[in-house]
């Protein structure tokens, strides 16, 4: 049987952080709000001329360098990030390719918003099990959406978290460690039109409003504060049977950025010490980004050990709810 692994992930913040302080300044919403409901103390904003593409060339030379892989040796680079990239109607996966050098890579779009890595993750390995001849694939997201914020915007308010960062991973057929396990995903369609940035779709193609807005913000909640937690659960649920693994069985959790309350109480329908998982209350929410950036800080931080079982835990507005499981140290039997 094919086994993939993850052989090591990279993370990158822009240089500029922007405190709750300024964001409560532009917002309006109290510092202390942001602190201890908001679960944040800061984020990273990306530079006027930092584009998703520029973000996630970096991380993987940092990714690259880190593992001594030439470019040339990677098989498929794939984007997962964020879909507002550097142009409308355009794939950053062959632009980046190009710039890092991977010149016999196939390049591989897969934009999507807060549930991107795991569902990344589980396409990657899809690949790599399915094509024989395939040895690693390099996934790679990033994103840029502070600047989708309109902080006068009352109905964006649970966005305003929102900040700038990417991560990447290297998965390889038949590695020696940190095995990709099962994953699953949830989807309920029916909130597909409740976020959005209007403009520049074939609805709206110049005249509709240019930021990310909620178009019923109550009615959201009502059905979120219903459904969310169930489909939490379930995606995790789904994830660990197809690892022939249980709640029980988790060891660490690396999810989305959300407000404390809810990681808490997430952690706690989970069965996981909120200990023993990664809270992103200096970087905000990155769309796809939180859960491999929050592997990645964890890891270095030596708070994932051998033997470990991570849960990569994500939703994203659409709505689908989506989780991949790794067993992190070197492989057993």
């Amino acid at each position: 049987m094919t086994r993939v692994s993850l052989a090591a992930t990279a993370a990158y913040l822009p240089e500029r952080w922007m405190p709750a302080a300024e964001v409560a300044l532009a917002s309006g919403v109290p510092e202390r709000v942001l602190t201890e409901k908001f679960a944040l103390r800061g984020k990273h904003i990306a530079a006027d001329g930092e584009h998703v593409s520029d973000m996630s060339v970096r991380v993987c030379e940092t990714l690259l360098a880190d593992l001594d892989v030439e470019p040339e040796a990677l098989d498929v680079v794939m984007y997962f990030g964020s879909m507002w990239k550097d142009y409308a109607v355009w794939q950053a996966a062959p632009w980046i390719a190009h710039r890092l050098g991977a010149t016999n890579a196939y390049a591989v779009e897969y934009d999507n918003v807060s549930c991107g890595a795991p569902v990344a993750l589980r396409l990657a390995r899809d690949m790599l099990v399915a094509e024989p001849e395939l040895r690693n694939v390099l996934l790679v997201g990033a994103c840029r959406e502070s600047y989708l914020l309109d902080y006068a915007n009352e109905r964006s308010r649970f966005m305003f978290s929102f900040g700038d960062g990417a991560a990447a991973a290297l998965l390889v057929k038949d590695g020696e460690q940190n095995e990709l396990l099962g994953s699953h995903g949830i989807t309920d369609g029916s909130l597909s039109l409740q976020v959005k940035v209007a403009r520049g779709g074939s609805v709206h193609a110049n005249d509709g409003y240019a930021f990310l807005d909620v178009a019923d913000p109550k009615a959201m909640k009502e059905q979120l504060d219903e459904t969310s937690m169930r489909h939490f659960v379930g995606a995790a649920e789904g994830a660990l049977a197809r690892s022939a693994l249980a709640l029980e069985d988790v060891s660490f959790l690396c999810a989305l950025h959300t407000k404390r309350s809810m990681h808490a109480a997430l952690c706690g329908a989970l069965g996981v010490d909120v200990e023993r998982s990664e809270i992103l209350d200096d970087t905000g929410h990155m769309s796809g980004v939180d859960t491999l950036l929050g592997l990645d800080r964890a890891v270095r931080a030596g708070r994932v050990r051998d033997g470990d079982v991570v849960l990569l835990l994500a939703a994203g507005t659409g709505y689908t709810w989506a989780a991949s499981v790794l067993r992190w140290g070197p492989h057993l039997g």
